[in-house]
């Protein structure tokens, strides 16, 4: 393969994004029969082979070494439960892939009873940009953001995996066991360094970049390196890895002030244009800088932001360009129907928003109705505050009138399956997700495209991403048939949409706001006791705190087969989404017999001969073993 293949480049990389179908080979997985091109052979050198240190096995239970942060204890966990988090083996999850590992092990202990605006449970925080290799928690269930992971969401991250060391994320599976090991950003940088010696010269090194060395874990510190201001003017700059650094602004609440300074800090950093910033990325009210630190060392960099702050917060009158982007709303669409039943067949049964979503959203806002709800949805301007939440351009926006601001949690534990261009809510915020993929919001219904990835189409003005920071989201009724030919006519250029240029004045909204302030408080002051109320109703039916339902399967042998019988079996874990057939029933060889959930996709079991069904062993949302048999068939 030396030369790589003859594929278009996307985004600047050959690399294939089957979630988002673009990149590659046609942007989906390879097929047989695919034909792949590679150049013309340069070098025709053979027999080389690859050090031993260079080929390490891989352990029982392997070593990932993690940067303390930027979320960590006393703020949102115990002391005692990072103590727990560090001394744990953890075991990967089934429904893992590379949008995110997900890891079995001890519920964590909450310092906080909710995320308050950011939503009910403790885990819920203002959505701030994610590093690839942030451990997430996602509710209870914590979560190794990957390669295809989200660049932005509303959960907190006690540590982040060292840069060295991201590549044992493509090593693990389902079943696989893992420490966390706490390492300085010293260590770090001499670990990224050996590694990049190693795979340029294919050489060990006596650093151990390759990563499977047992390392001395350090003492955790607070990963808060810088802490100026107070109030509305306050920044914190918290370690989110070796190579990013967490930028926060002001109190955890959502104010359309702190989300100004940051945009305005984003822009002063962009005109300083550091040799060593790789990109920036803006949250709620946090900016992320992703850097090479021997470019560009932390400490100047954190000189840098000090020395720009207080410029940013003396600005007066801050404003920004705005359009008005109106797009069509499937209300309570069937695909967000469809998610709602598979999560609660797969994952969890008994939570309280469902099997409705919209229901959840009345009751915990306190409205008379869903009709209520109805009107709340499509009478608010959302305001876009950030892209990327939950991939490709994807926005989280808030209504610019708090009264429209639906309060909700979000799902624990996440969905792992939402259909492109959902459009749900949790805590404050609206999401539009920009494809198909896992997710935590409530659903309100379903839209069109928020990412164009190949045809010129006019609206997005010559980029993939439809959206920009500032736009005002507005939602019109359409009904579901409607949104398919439109989602089908949309891509193509074949439907266009209304947009409105205009500018949005900070003191302008603040006039507004003080002339509404009445109106306001008293809506605030009823949703809070909605929220408190809803949260009680949950302890004491005990759905406060989700226990996940994972066990180990003890099956006893499986009987021997009689002559002209088939066993059919799982070849990987996961959970049963679906059964298609029954004892009894007549089926062809390639018939589906049960459809498997398992690293994040549905995996059919088909049968090997014709015949009839003998037996069924499993029922859908039971956990299912590799190996385990599923279905017989007695040949005909």
């Amino acid at each position: 393969m030396r030369g790589g293949l003859q594929v278009p480049d996307y985004l600047g990389s050959k690399s294939t994004f089957t979630l988002g179908q673009f990149g590659g080979h046609a942007g989906r997985a390879l097929r047989a029969g695919d034909v792949l091109h590679i150049p013309a052979l340069a070098d025709a050198s053979a027999g080389a082979s690859l050090p031993v240190e260079l080929c390490p096995a891989l352990p029982a239970v392997r070593e990932l070494r993690v940067i303390y942060g930027p979320h960590g204890a006393p703020e949102y966990f115990t002391e005692g439960y990072i103590e727990t988090f560090f001394a744990t083996d953890w075991e990967v999850h089934f429904n893992s892939s590379r949008t995110g590992v997900r890891l079995i092990g001890p519920k964590p202990e909450w310092v906080r009873e909710s995320g308050g605006e950011a939503g009910l449970h403790p885990s819920n925080i203002h959505d701030n940009p994610y590093a690839i290799g942030a451990v997430d928690f996602t509710g209870d269930m914590p979560v190794i953001l990957g390669p295809d992971g989200p660049s932005l969401g509303g959960f907190v991250c006690p540590v982040t995996i060292i840069e060295a060391d991201l590549w044992q994320l493509g090593q693990l599976k389902a079943g696989d066991k893992m420490r966390f090991v706490p390492v300085d950003i010293a260590t770090a940088r001499a670990l990224a360094k050996a590694l990049d010696e190693e795979c340029t010269t294919l050489r060990g090194s006596n650093a151990c970049g390759s990563g499977l060395a047992p390392t001395t874990a350090v003492a955790l510190i607070s990963p808060i390196i810088l802490d100026l201001g107070q109030a509305d003017t306050r920044l914190v700059a918290r370690l989110s890895g070796d190579t990013h650094l967490l930028l926060e602004i002001g109190q955890p609440e959502l104010d359309l002030v702190l989300r100004f300074r940051g945009h305005a800090l984003m822009q002063a950093l962009e005109a300083k244009h550091l040799d060593g910033v790789i990109d920036l990325t803006p949250g709620i009210r946090s900016l992320q800088v992703h850097y090479q630190p021997e470019t560009l060392p932390l400490q100047r960099l954190l000189d840098t932001v000090s020395g720009l702050w207080d410029a940013v917060c003396s600005a007066q009158d801050l404003k920004v360009p705005s359009r008005i982007v109106h797009l069509p709303l499937s209300w309570d669409d069937p695909a967000c129907q469809l998610a709602i039943e598979k999560y609660m067949t797969t994952v969890r049964k008994d939570a309280p928003w469902c099997p409705s979503n919209l229901e959840f959203i009345r009751r915990i806002n306190d409205l008379p109705n869903l009709d209520e709800v109805y009107r709340t949805v499509f009478e608010a301007s959302y305001l876009v505050m950030g892209l990327g939440d939950v991939y490709l351009g994807a926005p989280v926006a808030t209504p610019l009138d708090p009264r429209h601001r639906l309060v909700t949690t979000k799902y624990n534990p996440a969905r792992t399956w939402t259909a492109e261009n959902s459009v749900g809510i949790g805590g404050a915020y609206m999401c539009v997700y920009g494809m198909e993929g896992p997710g935590g919001y409530q659903f309100v219904g379903r839209t069109l495209q928020m990412w164009n990835r190949y045809r010129a189409v006019e609206a997005f003005g010559g980029q993939p991403w439809l959206l920009r920071f500032f736009d005002q989201i507005r939602f019109y009724p359409v009904s579901a048939d409607e949104l398919l030919k439109i989602r089908r006519d949309f891509p193509l250029g074949r439907y266009p949409l209304k947009i409105e240029e205009t500018e949005l004045r900070l003191s302008d909204y603040q006039a507004f706001l003080d002339r509404e302030a009445e109106g306001i408080a008293a809506f605030r002051q009823q949703q809070r006791a909605a929220f408190d109320a809803e949260r009680q109703r949950w302890i004491e039916s005990g759905q406060a705190h989700f226990e996940s339902e994972e066990v180990t399967l003890e099956l006893g042998e499986d009987a021997p087969l009689g002559a002209g019988e088939h066993g059919i079996e799982s070849h990987i874990a996961g959970n049963l989404w679906q059964v298609q057939v029954e004892p009894g029933a007549t089926v062809a060889a390639g018939d589906v017999l049960v459809i498997l959930e398992s690293m994040k996709m549905e995996i059919p079991l088909t049968a090997p001969v014709g015949g009839v069904v003998k037996e069924v062993r499993v029922q859908p949302g039971s956990p299912v073993r590799a190996g385990q048999r599923v279905v017989v068939i007695e040949e005909a």
